[in-house]
């Protein structure tokens, strides 16, 4: 994903979520009663904005 330095973009949006991302977003998704934002064919990109729409949701829902 980075070469000299640079990162490819490409690489970049069409690369796997980690396994790490997927437990997150799967936990995230239940935690926020949103089980299709969970998917295990997304891209790293696609999870690392789920994930972050997600914690902005239940931070947002936790603040009443």
């Amino acid at each position: 994903m980075q070469v000299h330095g640079q990162y490819q973009a490409k690489a970049f949006l069409t690369e796997q979520m980690t396994r790490a991302q997927g437990l997150r977003l799967k936990r995230l998704s239940e935690e926020a009663y949103q089980p299709a934002q969970y998917d295990r064919a997304l891209s790293f990109a696609e999870a690392a904005r789920r994930i972050q729409v997600l914690e902005a949701e239940i931070e947002l829902a936790n603040s009443f």
